[in-house]
C-alpha cells in the first residue's frame, strides 16, 4: 500500500470515528435528558418537565426543511420517533458516505469508492426502516393494552376523547407519545375519525388499522364500544403470539439474507489480500468494471428476494 492510499485511509478511518463519536454523545445526552425528565415526573412537583437538546446544524435544517426531499426526511425520521434534526441526519449520512468512499477507495480499489459510498445512502436508509419498523413493532406490541384501557374507561362512563387522554398518560412510549399526539389533535378541535386515521398513517399495522376502525365506526354509530373491544383484546392478544412464533421460525431466513451479501463483500477483500493490486487490474477495464457491477447487482437482488420470500403476513 503505497503512501497515497494509506492517507486516503486514514482519512476515511477518521471521518467514521468522527461520526461514531457525534452518535455517541447524542445517545448521552439523550439519555441523560430522558432520566432528568423521569426524575422531575417522579419528584411530584406538579411541573412540565422541560427536557431538550442543542440542535446542530441549524442552517442546513431550515434549507433542508424547504425542500420536497427534506420534508420527506422530516416524516421518516418522525415515524422512527428519534430525537433528530432532518439537517442532523443529512450532516451524519454525508460524513458516514464520505468516510465509506475513502475507506473503499484505499482498501480496495478506486473504483470501488462510489460504490461504497452509495451502500452507505443505502445503509442509512435502510437504518430508518429498521427503526420505524421497531416502533411500530413495539405499538402493536401495546396495542392489547391499549384495547384494554379504552374498554376499561367507557365501560366506566368516560367518553372516548377522554379514554384517549387516559390512555395516552398511561402508557409508555411508544403508544404513550402517539396516543398524545392523537389528544392534542382532539383538543384544538380536529375530529376522531381524522387523528385516528392520521395515527394509523404514521404506523401502518394491520392491528392498528382493525383498532382505529372499531373505534371510529363505534364513535360513529353509538354501538357497544365496550364488548367490541374486550373481544378485540383477545384477538390482538393471540395475534401478538402468532407474530411471535412465526419471527421466530423465520430468524435464520433472515440471517441469511444479510449474510449473502457480506459473504460477498467480504470475497473482495480475500481477493485483495491474497495478491495486492487483484482489484486494481480487474477494475481497470471496463468488462471488469461491468462484472463488478452486475455482481453488486445479483446480490441486491438475492436481499431482496430472500426478504420477500421469507416475509408472511399475519
Amino acid at each position: 500500500m503505497d503512501l497515497r492510499n494509506l492517507i486516503t485511509l486514514t482519512t476515511g478511518i477518521t471521518l467514521l470515528t468522527g461520526v461514531l463519536a457525534v452518535v455517541g454523545v447524542h445517545s448521552y445526552a439523550t439519555g441523560r435528558a430522558q432520566r432528568q425528565a423521569l426524575v422531575d415526573r417522579l419528584s411530584a412537583t406538579g411541573q412540565i418537565p422541560v427536557a431538550g437538546r442543542r440542535r446542530h446544524f441549524p442552517t442546513l435544517d431550515r434549507r433542508l426543511r424547504r425542500t420536497r426531499l427534506g420534508r420527506k426526511l422530516e416524516l421518516r425520521l418522525t415515524a422512527t420517533g428519534l430525537d433528530i434534526t432532518p439537517g442532523e441526519f443529512f450532516a451524519c449520512m454525508t460524513a458516514t458516505v464520505a468516510g465509506l468512499w475513502l475507506v473503499g477507495q484505499a482498501t480496495l480499489a478506486p473504483f470501488f469508492g462510489p460504490i461504497a459510498g452509495l451502500l452507505g445512502i443505502g445503509a442509512a436508509l435502510q437504518f430508518l426502516n429498521w427503526q420505524r419498523q421497531k416502533r411500530i413493532e413495539r405499538f402493536i406490541n401495546q396495542l392489547p393494552e391499549l384495547a384494554r384501557i379504552l374498554a376499561n374507561a367507557t365501560q366506566a362512563g368516560l367518553a372516548l376523547r377522554t379514554a384517549v387522554g387516559m390512555a395516552a398518560e398511561e402508557m409508555e412510549a411508544p403508544a404513550g407519545e402517539e396516543l398524545a399526539k392523537v389528544a392534542n389533535q382532539l383538543a384544538v378541535g380536529a375530529s376522531m375519525d381524522d387523528a385516528l386515521g392520521e395515527l394509523a398513517d404514521r404506523l401502518p399495522s394491520r392491528e392498528l388499522v382493525v383498532l382505529v376502525t372499531t373505534l371510529v365506526l363505534s364513535n360513529r354509530a353509538g354501538g357497544q364500544v365496550v364488548s367490541a373491544l374486550r373481544n378485540l383484546t383477545e384477538t390482538l392478544e393471540e395475534r401478538k403470539e402468532t407474530r411471535r412464533e412465526v419471527r421466530t421460525q423465520l430468524s435464520q431466513v433472515s440471517m441469511t439474507s444479510y449474510a449473502v451479501p457480506v459473504l460477498g463483500v467480504g470475497s473482495l477483500f480475500l481477493m485483495n489480500g491474497v495478491k495486492d493490486g487483484a482489484l486494481d487490474r480487474m477494475t481497470g477495464s471496463p468488462a471488469g468494471q461491468a462484472a463488478v457491477i452486475i455482481a453488486f447487482g445479483l446480490y441486491a437482488v438475492g436481499f431482496v428476494l430472500i426478504r420477500r420470500l421469507s416475509r408472511i403476513d399475519v
